[in-house]
This record gives C-alpha cells, sequence and structure tokens, in this order.
C-alpha cells in the first residue's frame, strides 16, 4: 500500500516525529515584550511588571490548554468583581487589592502604603530628592520618567488631550480631566471627616493631613515640615532665593505666583 498524501501540507510545519518511549517537548511560545515606553502606565509599574513576569512563567505551562492538535491558548483569569481579565493568577492578586483597598507597602518614613511595590519606590524620591530623569532641554530634573515625558510638551509646545466640548487642548490628560470637571463642577472625592468635596484624590489625600496633623515633608535645611511636597518646595525658594515669577511689565521677580499676580493687580 503506497503512503498516503497529507491532505494539509501545510500543516507539516507544525509536525515533529516522537519516537516511541519519548516525551513530547511542550512548544515554546514567544511572547512579544511590551516596549517600556507603551504607556504612561507602564513607566509607573515597570518593576511590578518584570516581578509579575517571573512569577508567570512558572505558571504559564499549567495554564495551557489544547484547544486542537498542534495549536494551544491561555486560560484568563477573571476579577469576580468587575470581570476583568489577567493573563496570570499573579496579577489577579494584585488587582483584587483595588476592591479590598489592601495596601501591603508601607513607607517607613511617612506612613503611606502603596497597593504596588513600585509605587512604594517611586514613592520614597519624595524623601531622598532622588531626580534620576533630566530634560536634555532646560536641564530640569524629574522623579518619574513620565513627568519628563509631560514636560518635554511645554519645549515642543505638544498638547495631544482635546476638551470635546470648548477645543481647548491640553499637555497632559490628567489636566483634560481636571478641566472637564472644573466645567461639570463634579466632585467625586469626598472627605469622610468633614464631607469637603474635591475635583482631585491627591487634593483630598493632602486636605486628610489637615486632620490627622501628618506633615511627612521636611526641609533638609531647617527641619520645618510640611502637609505637601509643593509646600515644601515653595518653602525651599526661601533658602535659595529662588524668585521664578517675573513681572512682564517692569521686569521684577517674585518667589511665588501670588505675590506676582498681587503685584500686576496693584501696580500696573
Amino acid at each position: 500500500m503506497g503512503r498516503r498524501k497529507n491532505p494539509h501540507p501545510k500543516r507539516a510545519v507544525n509536525a515533529r516525529t516522537v519516537l516511541k518511549g519519548e516525551k513530547e517537548e511542550p512548544l515554546v511560545l514567544c511572547l512579544r515584550i511590551p516596549d517600556e515606553e507603551d504607556d504612561l502606565e507602564a513607566n509607573h509599574h515597570q518593576i511590578q511588571k518584570e516581578d509579575e513576569e517571573e512569577e508567570g512563567e512558572e505558571e504559564e505551562e499549567e495554564e495551557e490548554i489544547t484547544v486542537r492538535k498542534g495549536a494551544k491558548r491561555k486560560r484568563e483569569h477573571e476579577c469576580d468583581f468587575c470581570e476583568k481579565l489577567f493573563r496570570y493568577p499573579s496579577q489577579l492578586a494584585i488587582h483584587m487589592r483595588t476592591h479590598a483597598n489592601e495596601k501591603p507597602y508601607e513607607c517607613d518614613v511617612c506612613d503611606e502604603a502603596f497597593r504596588h511595590l513600585g509605587h512604594l519606590q517611586t514613592h520614597m524620591r519624595i524623601h531622598t530628592n532622588e531626580k534620576p530623569y533630566e530634560c536634555d532641554v532646560c536641564e530640569k530634573r524629574f522623579r518619574h520618567s513620565s513627568a519628563l515625558k509631560d514636560h518635554m510638551r511645554i519645549h515642543t509646545n505638544e498638547k495631544p488631550y482635546d476638551c470635546d466640548v470648548c477645543d481647548n487642548a491640553f499637555r497632559t490628560s490628567s489636566q483634560l480631566k481636571k478641566h472637564k470637571r472644573i466645567r461639570t463642577n463634579e466632585k467625586p472625592y469626598e472627605c469622610d471627616v468633614c464631607e469637603k468635596r474635591f475635583r482631585q484624590s491627591g487634593t483630598l489625600k493632602a486636605h486628610m493631613r489637615i486632620h490627622t496633623k501628618e506633615k511627612p515633608y521636611e526641609c533638609d535645611v531647617c527641619e520645618k515640615r510640611f502637609t505637601t511636597s509643593t509646600g515644601l518646595q515653595r518653602h525651599k525658594r526661601i533658602h535659595t532665593n529662588e524668585k521664578p515669577y517675573e513681572c512682564n511689565v517692569c521686569k521684577k521677580r517674585y518667589r511665588y505666583a501670588q505675590s506676582l499676580r498681587y503685584h500686576t493687580r496693584t501696580q500696573h
């Protein structure tokens, strides 16, 4: 009897000879490694992503299920609350902290807590004043690569985020979101002590320190403490004598924006 012709010659590329008594080697799947600058979230979670991928490699073989001979796909893990899908159980476990409000990573300086290790490591730069990302135009330094990316749009005058109501454009998505809440007067973040409401979660977080009397930001010159990092930065201008705000009429300079506004209103 002659050799039977393969009715699907293109499948031959997937064919492998398995000798009697030998185990078939598992297929090796090649996954695309995402670019570091895929989006802003990737910048903030790069360390976290690497940890998850290492954990996932061990689980990957168990999670593969055969759908037909010669082809495999991965079982996805679904959140019971919001139905979001994840490739690895470790990613789902981290996501569940959002629903449980679990923050296992705590700063040993100011006791602020975070859901992700990467967030804590980034936060620590506030206390160490580490700013590893430098603008190659004006040499201004930043704690986050995403902040540098947003800053570069000042030099390029790029404003990719458009308001669909008034045609205003913004450099960052957060600026657009803030702008929209001003128009709608939406204030989704409420203080559970005094019920005051805020447009941004960061503003609420800073406000809560009024009730807790927490001042996590300390001046390294005079040891004065502040509720917000912005307050500390403003204070440091006293020591450096920095006056970044200039009157465009008489060229007089000021440490604070409100001082310049008062000067302009009363003198010109």
